[in-house]
């Protein structure tokens, strides 16, 4: 028996393993339905017949899953109608106002005998299975909730029928309707005599199609509120702009979010996005780096400021704090990581920083006796910092910070630096514990205020950001307690980081499953800017989510068949095909993709780029000439590498890596750099002059020392302008070199364009790196780069078919749909006599061309070969 090949072991294993594990495919899927809390045109809508009503013949029943949404003010209107030929009408409906059964099955204009319910706590918590049988044989309706099951005789249902079926709103004809329940569906299911018919998951995450996955009989939808999405994508709920320094407070029992203002303080509910504000009669004079905290333990709000050793308390009676601050006082502890402890119900304050100092006290203040106190901790070392996470354990005992910026000695002078430890505090006997370190390998991030402590799973969900930049954006990640690993979940959320004079927390709602978070921006009118956003837990990747219906097992078994036929399909190429020594593809496909500097694998392309090449010319297989040593890449990522060969871009930071090549490239394209007034203007044009001068200053200093590490590579200002100069004799910069192929198009040669493809085979330029002024640079390139390949193609002698496929390969990777590199291709394979691989390279083009611009091409195939 021959042995199978390792790829066959894993298909066929997985396939089974996915017959019998329903978790293969996601769990949160299905489709939201907007109610009454929108305007009648923002409702949702969904109709299974879009192109053709569904004809069916004999018995047939429909089942879909059902759940409600929570917190809506008004649960009333149609679930799904049922419209057969002859304009009659089978609708479920739901009122919340019955006393008894709230839903009802309605037959034309009367109320059928089905009538029942569903406990509250089922309809909010869990899906439930609906099934409603048209039984023509025996003249009944018959549904079933899953647990009970209801009959209406006597309705004279028709045998042969078709019929059009809408859940939510509709518009069509008589049956118009707007009044919905906020619902949510999935698995919706059409079967004829005991088969299935048709089936649509609803597993999408986005768009206007549901897909039907056996008959292709697609429904379109209006408005949709994807599940996967909303557990994905950030919702902004709010923004608000607030007097004063404000700071931010969250009742997690009553999921409700307070903002603290200068004369008023809001309060808003997660529940019903529903915000609320009450002026203060006393203003407590909020001075910058306070801090507001909510005690569960005697339901009041506090605002605190550690340098006056003075916490005031909010009465919601008389809307006035019973303390007052002394004005105009700046904290020495911004982002301080505060919460209450279970165990002695005191507030905690750990570290913060503050007069160019990093803080790693731990300050307790005690409600009842209304005394500060500094605490006394022992155990592994705490580095002072800020910009960190914390969270607690449910019992309050157990607390973990993770993450900031800061440095042993606490002096901001001393080399600070991203932190990445996960520390443990036990209040009980106040010690530290340090876990482990993250292993961060691309970005520093430092962390919003607040960590989320799953104790069930023993795992944490923190908010993380690039704090080296102002228009940052906060990423939700989900890590775990006992080891380093972590990864990052849903879209970001923009954040606009100016240092202490911006703040992040995040906050989870138990009873609504919703992660809140919320960001402050001071503005210099003395006013804050509030952005509140929501997500429905748990936070999924969209990636791996949509995926289809769990419960469907027949396309279980569809999908492990062809698993099993792609592997036996595998198979039968590997003994067969790889031993014709003479087919014209087996060099070519059994050589592996190539690696670029970076370690990376080029990426496939197109399929009109690679099926039809046909033999790898000398420029697939001459060696890079690209040095590894004393280096700068710009094509594809950034990569620097110093005289010993050493990789050190992971020691740019990313403003730091901004001002490289932002000096770097007008050095070389310009010849003479930049102003500080330009960098300015550019890279700090938030700050004040003063600010903009130091920024800048200390920047430069550590992008020098960095350059310090190649040869003949240094940063001046001899000119008056910032300006790297490099000798370009001793270190390799493929933009310099890209510049000197492109220059003269007229001097091009063969030797030329095989150094410009070594160029740009590492990708498009600066790929990983958007930046607003970068943007000229790239379109620039981009053209100039097509332009080249295209001139030497169209005037080079003699023809040599193969090369020419290869620059249009290369074009490819920058234009995907550039007429006149798919015109060159399909007549350089046609002069090679591959006139089907011709044939493939223009049908390829025109869908992807259709795909792009959603019109179809004008050309026929034969026009294409007439202009060669």
């Amino acid at each position: 028996m021959r042995k199978l090949y390792p790829g066959f072991k894993i298909i066929v294993l997985t396939a089974f393993i996915c017959v019998l594990n329903k978790n293969c495919f996601g769990q949160n899927y299905g489709l939201g339905f907007s109610s009454h809390e929108v305007f009648q045109d923002k409702r949702t809508s969904l109709d299974l017949c879009t192109d053709k009503s569904i004809c069916l013949n004999g018995n047939f029943d429909l089942s879909f899953d059902l759940s409600f949404l929570p917190y809506r003010a008004t649960y009333f209107g149609y679930i799904v109608r049922i419209i057969d030929d002859n304009d009659r009408n089978f609708d479920l409906i739901y009122s919340a106002e019955d006393s008894k059964n709230h839903f009802n099955v309605i037959a034309g204009d009367k109320l059928t005998n089905i009538k029942f319910d569903i406990p509250l706590n089922k309809l909010f918590s869990q899906w439930n299975k609906l099934n409603i049988l048209f039984d023509v044989e025996k003249d009944q309706l018959v549904f079933s909730d899953g647990q009970n099951t209801f009959v209406e005789k006597g309705l004279h249902l028709k045998k042969n029928g078709c019929y059009h079926i809408f859940f939510g709103t509709n518009n069509y004809k008589q049956f118009e309707t707007t009044d919905i329940p906020p619902i949510k569906l999935r698995n919706i299911s059409i079967s004829q005599n005991k088969v299935l018919k048709y089936s649509w998951p609803l597993n999408e995450g986005m768009g206007t199609v549901v897909h039907e996955v056996i008959a292709q009989q697609n429904g379109s939808i209006t408005n949709p509120l994807w599940i996967s999405a909303m557990h994905h994508n950030w919702q902004k709920t709010k923004d608000i702009t607030v007097q004063g320094v404000a700071s931010t407070a969250f009742d997690r029992k009553n999921e409700i979010l307070y903002l603290v203002g200068k004369d008023s303080v809001y309060s808003y509910s997660v529940n019903n996005s529903a915000m609320t504000s009450s002026p203060n009669v006393i203003k407590p004079n909020l001075n910058q780096g306070n801090q507001s905290v909510y005690n569960p333990y005697d339901n009041s709000l506090y605002n605190f400021f550690p340098d006056q050793k003075t916490v005031a308390r909010y009465s919601f009676e008389n809307k006035s704090w019973d303390k007052k601050f002394t004005p105009n006082v700046v904290t020495g502890f911004w982002h301080a990581n505060k919460m209450i402890s279970g165990m002695d119900t005191s507030l905690y304050l750990f570290g913060g920083y503050g007069q160019l100092q990093y803080k790693n006290t731990i300050q307790q203040y005690t409600f009842k006796t209304q005394k500060w106190q500094q605490v006394k901790y022992k155990g592994d070392f705490f580095m002072p910092r800020y910009l960190s996470a914390l969270g607690a354990s449910a019992s309050g005992d157990t607390v973990y910070v993770i993450g900031g910026y800061g440095n042993s000695s606490g002096l901001q002078i001393l080399n600070p630096k991203n932190i990445y430890s996960m520390m443990r505090f036990t209040v009980k006997n106040r010690t530290f514990k340090k876990l482990f370190d993250l292993k961060v390998n691309n970005e520093d991030f430092a962390f919003a205020s607040s960590l989320i402590i799953n104790d069930k799973e023993k795992a944490y969900y923190g908010l993380v950001f690039p704090q080296n930049k102002y228009n940052s954006s906060l990423q939700l990640i989900k890590g775990s307690l006992n080891d380093p690993s972590y990864k990052i979940l849903t879209s970001a959320i923009p954040y606009s980081f100016n240092d202490i004079h911006s703040f992040a927390d995040l906050y989870y709602c138990p009873a609504s499953n919703k992660f809140v978070v919320v960001t402050l921006l001071r503005l210099e009118n003395d006013e804050t800017k509030v952005n509140i956003y929501t997500l429905l837990g748990p936070p999924v990747d969209i990636a791996e989510n949509l995926s289809l219906a769990k419960n469907d097992k027949f396309w279980y078994f569809i999908i492990s068949m062809i698993l099993v036929l792609a592997a036996g399909g595998f198979i039968y190429y590997k003994r067969y095909k790889t031993k014709n020594a003479n087919a014209p593809y087996a060099k070519f496909l059994e050589k592996p993709l190539p690696v670029l500097p970076s370690g990376d694998v080029v990426q496939p392309q197109p399929s009109y780029i690679t099926e039809s090449v046909t033999s790898l010319s000398d420029v697939q297989n001459y060696e890079s000439d690209i040095p590894l040593k004393n280096a700068i890449l710009l094509f594809g990522d950034l990569q620097v590498f110093d005289a010993d060969g050493a990789d050190i871009t992971k020691h740019f930071t990313p403003l730091i890596k901004e001002l490289f090549l932002l000096i770097l490239l007008y050095s070389i394209k310009r010849g003479r750099g930049l102003s500080s007034e330009k960098l300015n203007e550019i890279l700090w044009f938030d700050k004040s002059a003063k600010s903009a001068r130091n920024n800048r200053s200390v920047n430069i200093a550590k992008l020098k020392s960095l350059l310090d590490k190649m040869q003949d590579c240094h940063l001046s200002k001899d000119t008056g302008y910032w300006k790297i100069d490099v000798d370009y004799d001793k270190i390799y910069v493929d933009y310099y070199n890209y510049l000197n192929i492109v220059k003269d198009k007229k001097k091009l040669d063969e030797q030329k364009i095989k150094s410009l493809f070594e160029i740009t085979r590492r990708g498009n330029f600066l790929s990983n790196n958007d930046y607003e002024w970068l943007d000229t640079f790239k379109a620039e390139i981009s053209n100039e780069v097509i332009d080249t390949f295209l001139h030497y193609a169209q005037s080079s002698q003699p023809y040599n078919a193969e090369f020419l496929i290869e620059i249009a390969n290369f074009i490819f990777y920058f234009d995907p749909v550039n007429e006149e590199s798919m015109i060159l291709k399909c007549n350089a394979l046609s002069t090679l006599g591959k006139h089907s691989l011709a044939k493939n390279t223009f049908e390829c083009f025109v869908k992807e061309y259709k795909i792009i611009y959603d019109e179809d091409f004008k050309r026929d195939f034969h026009d294409i070969l007439a202009q060669h």
